[in-house]
């Protein structure tokens, strides 16, 4: 049986959201990871830099291809940790996960770092530990506070 209140039932809700939200950012940024390469990769063309005397070589967008293949792969990493988050917090399980992922979450600045530091404040309480050590099962009271 665990000990969880009415606020930190709430708190695991927002923050199950808030990663979900967080996730969907992630899909915003993508569109503008792919509009930034295509902007670049416009400006660099031979075309549009016939005028110039030192084009910049090929092998700098080759290089900076690279760039935006390894960032487009962390952020696609980073939506799917915190949809795994946000479905971990929803059950209850997971809670070293969901803090590590928080940890991750902490250099993302300015709204990952906020949404991390705030998991790892609740997942830190004694009866949210206690709640995911037990599995996430509830307690009677507690399914009487949920509404059918």
């Amino acid at each position: 049986m665990d000990t969880l209140t009415a606020q930190d039932r709430d708190h695991l809700r927002i923050l199950a959201i808030m990663h979900y939200v967080f996730a969907g950012l992630g899909v915003v940024g993508l569109g503008f990871l792919g509009l930034h390469y295509t902007m670049m990769r416009t400006f660099m063309s031979p075309e549009f830099m016939k005028h110039e005397p030192n084009p910049p070589p090929e092998a700098f967008m080759d290089l900076l291809v690279w760039f935006y293949v390894v960032f487009g792969a962390l952020m696609i990493l980073g939506m799917i940790l915190n949809v795994m988050v946000a479905q971990r917090l929803k059950a209850r399980r997971g809670r070293i996960f969901c803090m590590i992922v928080a940890g991750l979450d902490l250099l993302q600045m300015p709204l990952g770092t906020l949404l991390g530091i705030f998991t790892l404040l609740v997942l830190s309480r004694d009866s949210v530990r206690r709640t995911f050590e037990s599995g996430g099962h509830s307690s009677v009271a507690e399914q009487a506070d949920r509404p059918a």
